[in-house]
């Protein structure tokens, strides 16, 4: 299967519905990001819930990637979901971005966003989008120090049982300001009510 991005050590492969047994196995091997956002383990259903959840019903959206990163042994590192013009065109959402435990603070996954940025910019992205739970602090510093800044905050966000608060983070590809993206996407001005 051909690299839909790659650094020197881990390819981003496309994963398809025969890879949710090991996807599953990834995610019970690596719960951290589920205790930290729903406060459970990963479900025994994960791997297909979050292969088959499609973007909200009310944002437009173009293609969504379900990515493996995959070492030179095809083991996989990590896992992510990316949705193309998310809400408007040239705006790409990361909707989750997952690796092995043991690899955090390695810097392998700061390694494989930079080529998921280029990737996206040569496809035609002007930012990139995600939202990350307030008080999953290790999150939380590795979006800020990849150059994301937050231009709202959702309340009342179900996960799991829990109900969260998201920092809504964006990271310019382009150079623009930050004023450009919110004239693209009202939704995420700082004082909108909308979900």
């Amino acid at each position: 299967m051909n690299a839909v991005f790659a650094t020197a050590t881990h390819a981003a492969r496309e994963l398809a519905a025969g890879d949710l047994p090991r996807l599953q196995a990834f995610f019970e091997a690596n719960p951290g990001y589920f205790l930290a956002v729903s406060g459970a383990p990963p479900r025994p259903t994960e791997a297909r819930d979050e292969f088959d959840e499609p973007p909200p019903a009310h944002l437009p959206h173009g293609r969504r990637w379900c990515l493996g990163f995959l070492d030179a042994a095809d083991d996989l590192q990590g896992f992510a979901i990316v949705v193309r013009d998310l809400g408007a065109a040239g705006v790409w959402h990361i909707a989750l971005y997952l690796w092995a435990t043991r690899l955090h603070g390695s810097g392998l996954a700061a390694g494989m966003h930079d080529a998921l940025a280029q990737w996206a910019l040569a496809a035609g992205a002007d930012w990139l989008r995600l939202g990350v739970v307030v008080g999953n602090g290790r999150a939380e510093r590795f979006w800020d120090k990849l150059g994301y800044r937050e231009v709202r905050r959702r309340h009342g966000v179900p996960a799991g049982c829990r109900v969260n608060s998201v920092r809504v983070l964006v990271r310019p590809l382009r150079g623009q300001p930050l004023a450009a993206y919110l004239e693209l996407m009202p939704r995420d001005r700082p004082d909108s009510a909308l979900p």
